[in-house]
């Protein structure tokens, strides 16, 4: 039996746990009576919460800019090459070449599309195009689709298509990345000083629809001697704490999931993953820098990293049955007061009669896929600024110290291992753009 989870606003989730009658060849999952006919079962609210990151809320006021330039994409292919100019070559740091034959144009829509084909001494092909027009300070837009895929790389940028001169500080380039998208719905904003190949950078993540904590309570305790906890998320991925509480008559368990000490906040608490008797296995490791053993050692700095490919699991296991009321984990890596690497999906299961029975579950795909639907990327690039936003609402804010120069609009799919796991399913899928436009102070 699969338990339902329905998503009802952003990172919440509900949750729904039956209890069935005796069976064994169904799935079903066996709440035991107790011996002591007389004896009441504990039941907990069912609850699941999650420790939510900021939610973007200041609006951008177009209302005092005023439209400078832009491109909707409304005429036929043959007129691309009116405002843009393509790669038609190989990248050494990228796995496709790009060429004018993946930019298409049809129905008001630019399509860069990856193609499963050997060409320029790569096993893929791109699109990639970039302005023929240079543009300073000001407000860039552009509204499109990622390209439906681990592994692909939608981009929206700012550089110089001449490569090394800066107006302000000779030998230095700037790059602007407005949003460097990977499937299905992680945002990256960059600022690189680019210097005698080398980069000074300026990097940040953002991932709508995701957590670092995640906690589950369930309303009747799940009898088994083994936990799995599993992953289809496209890269590697760390899983810094993952805790198995006991049932609690009082049903109190730990609020703040990404605290080193949760096993010490409410009394009478067993955290059965640190049990003398435990035996935690995994699918592997990213590398041998990493103990499996470290996902229980109350650090929320350390932890399990999953291999890069293949299967992502964790399990543990225990010689007799245990009653569990409640589980919860830390995934991902802080830098600051920011999270990167957070998990699209997961799955937990119990093994109950001889097989895997799923207790709870989230994918992000199924709410936050961007490949889906248009969404809108922006820049206000100042003098002494850069702001980046995520449909018309502030996702970041940092100084402009050394980018003055003009520069070109780039639109680029590129397929990066760093994007995701890169398979088959990349061929035929493309980044959409509806329009780019550029706006000036009023």
């Amino acid at each position: 039996m699969k338990l339902p989870i329905t998503i009802t606003t952003i990172l919440a989730l509900s949750f729904s746990l039956e209890s069935c009658a005796q069976s064994t060849n169904n799935n079903e999952i066996i709440v035991k009576e107790p011996e002591n006919k007389n004896e009441e079962k504990i039941i907990c609210p069912e609850d699941i919460y999650h420790t939510l990151l900021p939610i973007p809320s200041v609006e951008f006021d177009i209302s005092k800019w005023e439209l400078a330039w832009e491109d909707e994409f409304d005429y036929p292919n043959s007129q691309l090459e009116n405002n843009w100019t393509s790669q038609n070559g190989p990248s050494g740091h990228i796995l496709c070449s790009r060429w004018r034959d993946n930019a298409v144009v049809a129905n008001g829509v630019l399509e860069l599309q990856a193609i499963k084909e050997q060409r320029g001494g790569a096993d893929w092909t791109c699109g990639n195009i970039w302005t023929k027009e240079t543009f300073n300070y000001g407000y860039f837009e552009s509204k499109y689709k990622y390209a439906g895929a681990s592994g692909t790389n939608n981009s929206f940028w700012l550089f110089s298509n001449l490569k090394g001169v800066g107006n302000s500080t000779p030998g230095v380039t700037c790059e602007l990345d407005i949003n460097e998208g990977h499937f299905p719905n992680e945002m990256n904003t960059n600022r690189h000083h680019w210097q005698n190949g080398e980069t000074e950078n300026s990097q940040l993540g953002y991932t709508e629809g995701l957590s670092p904590g995640y906690a589950h309570s369930f309303e009747k305790a799940i009898s088994t001697k083994k936990i799995r906890f599993s992953s289809n998320n496209a890269n590697h991925f760390h899983i810094k704490e993952f805790r198995i509480y006991e049932e609690k008559a009082d049903c109190d368990y730990p609020k703040n999931i990404l605290s080193n000490t949760a096993d010490n906040s409410n009394a009478n608490l067993n955290n059965l993953s640190k049990d003398s008797q435990v035996t935690i296995t995994a699918s592997g490791t990213y590398n041998d820098t990493f103990k499996v053993s470290d996902v229980t050692n109350g650090s929320i700095t350390t932890g399990w990293v999953s291999p890069k490919t293949g299967e992502k699991w964790l399990e543990f296991s225990w010689p007799s049955e245990k009653n569990i009321g409640h589980i919860q984990f830390i995934n991902g890596w802080q830098s600051g007061s920011n999270w990167n690497a957070l998990i699209s999906d997961y799955k937990i299961e119990a093994y109950i009669n001889n097989v895997w029975v799923e207790i709870s579950s989230y994918d992000v795909k199924t709410s936050y896929n961007y490949a889906n639907h248009y969404h809108i990327y922006g820049m206000d690039w100042s003098e002494t600024e850069i702001k980046f936003y995520f449909d018309t609402k502030l996702i970041r804010t940092i100084p402009n110290t050394l980018c003055n120069e003009a520069l070109n609009i780039y639109l680029s799919l590129a397929i990066l291992e760093h994007a995701g796991e890169v398979t088959d399913a990349i061929d035929g899928t493309s980044m959409k753009i509806d329009y780019v436009k550029y706006y000036t102070k009023k």
